[in-house]
């Protein structure tokens, strides 16, 4: 059963996004406090039978990022919020480096 979850997870992962919130943590939350709208395309690897690892990845010469904190990150399935994390500010970023945060989702 947890692998089927776990395929079926990894199958509606679509979007990710950067934001520059992050204080808020409330459960009902739709969307990021403050999101960039990048449209990242997330990398989801399986590496277990029911762990996935997503991956959202962007370049430091990607114009939103100029000058920009950031605080928070989500993964979507279209508009819907799958997972957010929020963190302590890192940024700003140069246009050589390339910023890269893992989700690790394990189902129990």
């Amino acid at each position: 059963m947890k692998e089927l979850v776990a395929n079926y997870v990894q199958g509606i992962i679509n979007d990710g996004d950067f934001g520059m919130g992050g204080n808020s943590t409330s459960p009902i939350a739709t969307g990021l406090d403050v999101p960039l709208s990048l449209s990242i395309t997330p990398s989801v690897v399986k590496s277990a039978d029911n762990v996935l690892e997503v991956r959202l990845s962007i370049s430091g010469a990607t114009s939103a990022l100029n000058g920009k904190v950031l605080r928070e990150a989500g993964i979507f399935n279209g508009s819907n919020l799958l997972a957010r994390s929020n963190f302590n500010g890192i940024g700003p970023f140069s246009s050589s480096e390339t910023l890269e945060l893992f989700f690790i989702i394990e189902v129990e």
